[in-house]
């Protein structure tokens, strides 16, 4: 392929999705990626890690899952300034890989987000209902509209409001390691100076060290939804820019954020307690003699709830309308309200998101077991497919004669970063099959990537490469 021809691949892409509101500026796009990762997998289910892999172990599970986060980050960086576009690692992947591998990391990715999202407005719900006693479903309701409100209205408005949302959880996280670390030397809290006793009293990996890999796959996807930047990097103002300082700035704060936060917690709650706290970080302040911890915490990890709910409605709602525009999903879903927002998408989202609530009540054994376990290995594929897609676009690039200095931003290490980025990943799905309690997602998932591909094959390939033939492209139809 000629450079010309890789151009006009690449344009064609991206004057594809053209239309959006560029509104988004340097700060909300670095507030709504830490909004992004930075949740209630945190705040409530750390505990459970600590527990799970000891107090050393649970470090070097979030160091190891960082580290991975960061080389994905750094792939997809290169693409996003290359083709800063809503589409994302879902049109990448379609473009560099081939149209079905797009195809499908679209359709996992948007049913995890509408999933997340009904998650997020449940446990927001569940912690208002214990502050003020009034049925949770109330709450849901009022959660649920006020989302649907800041995504309806211009990207701006979203990037605002998602801009203080995810400051309360990043000062809430900061205050945790800053009073924590205090209180571990006995300067407040009244109990004197404990420092690491904790780590060393059953030892710094009391399970053993596989007890890392088996809480690595969970804390893998505790960083699952950096990848939003990818995404709002379509209506960011100057995203040759704003992205690279991002992905840095993102990867480096997210690492330090969860990191320190981990060493603080285990340094105080006993690693055999940590599993059983209903909120460890509330158990920190208590610890330091911060009075009102629970509550101050329930609210923080409501506004947490919503944060990543908001987040997930947006960049879900993105990827819709990118694939139909690439004639992957309802061309209806396309249109674009006065303030440029795919309203038909986020009503869709919003709709199924509403579906997985219900079936969270009524079929939490059944088809919601099914739907997060398809959900939590979407991300980890999601994060395979950028990888994948950065080495393809970089090898594509160079046989076609581009030069390296024309890239505006360049993954480091080529192709070092983006092939150890793909295996470690890959080493997490096989991984997800030695866990007894993980391994649904082998079951749910793999049937459902085949129902997807089939459908694909047989059904979208035929019409895309139909309506191609029409405008005068030749289109293969296994692409």
């Amino acid at each position: 392929m000629s450079v010309s021809g890789f151009d006009e691949k690449v344009n064609s892409a991206v004057a594809q999705q053209s239309g959006l509101d560029r509104g988004m500026k340097s700060r909300h796009l670095f507030m709504i990626t830490l909004g992004g990762v930075i949740g209630t997998g945190l705040f409530l289910a750390s505990g459970s890690i600590i527990n799970q892999a000891g107090p050393g172990g649970a470090v070097v599970a979030y160091v190891i899952g960082g580290f991975i986060m960061y080389l994905v980050m750094l792939c997809l960086g290169e693409l996003a300034v290359a083709m800063p576009i809503a589409g994302s690692f879902q049109t990448y992947a379609s473009t560099f890989i081939s149209p079905s591998v797009g195809y499908l990391l679209g359709w996992l990715f948007w049913l995890n987000g509408a999933t997340t999202i009904g998650i997020d407005l449940v446990a927001a719900g569940m912690l208002m209902k214990n502050l003020t006693q009034v049925s949770e479903w109330i709450w849901v309701l009022g959660f649920g509209v006020v989302l649907f409100g800041l995504n309806s209205l211009r990207v701006g408005a979203f990037g605002e409001s998602e801009f203080w949302f995810a400051s309360i959880k990043v000062a809430a996280i900061i205050a945790c390691i800053i009073t924590g670390g205090l209180a571990m030397t006995g300067t407040i809290g009244g109990h004197g100076a404990i420092g690491f006793s904790n780590y060393f009293a059953d030892g710094l990996f009391p399970n053993g060290v596989g007890a890392i890999l088996v809480a690595m796959l969970t804390v893998a996807f505790a960083f699952n939804g950096t990848e939003i930047i990818g995404i709002a990097a379509g209506e960011s103002e100057h995203p040759e820019k704003s992205i690279p300082k991002a992905v840095n700035a993102t990867a480096f704060r997210t690492l330090l954020f969860y990191v320190l936060s981990i060493i603080v917690v285990a340094a105080i709650i006993p690693w055999k307690e940590a599993g059983v706290k209903e909120s460890i970080f509330a158990e920190v302040f208590q610890y330091a003699g911060i009075p009102g911890a629970y509550t101050i915490m329930t609210l923080v990890v409501i506004t947490s709830a919503l944060s990543c709910g908001n987040s997930w409605a947006y960049s879900a709602t993105r990827i819709l309308w990118a694939m139909s525009k690439g004639g992957m999903a309802p061309e209806s879903l396309g249109k674009l309200n006065k303030y440029q927002v795919p309203m038909n998408a986020l009503i869709l989202t919003m709709a199924v998101s509403g579906v997985s609530l219900l079936c969270s009540v009524y079929a939490a054994d059944s088809v919601y077991l099914w739907l997060i376990s398809i959900c939590g290995l979407a991300g980890v594929l999601g994060w395979m497919g950028i990888c994948a897609s950065q080495f393809r676009f970089r090898t594509q690039f160079i046989n076609s004669g581009g030069k390296l200095t024309d890239l505006k931003y360049r993954t480091p290490l080529f192709p070092l970063v983006p092939i150890l980025g793909f295996l470690l990943n890959l080493v997490i799905v096989i991984g997800l099959w030695f866990d007894d309690s993980q391994r649904i997602a082998i079951y749910a998932g793999v049937p459902f990537i085949i129902v997807v591909m089939a459908y694909y094959y047989f059904v979208v390939a035929p019409k895309r490469a139909a309506v191609n033939k029409q405008n005068g492209n030749e289109m293969n139809i296994n692409e």
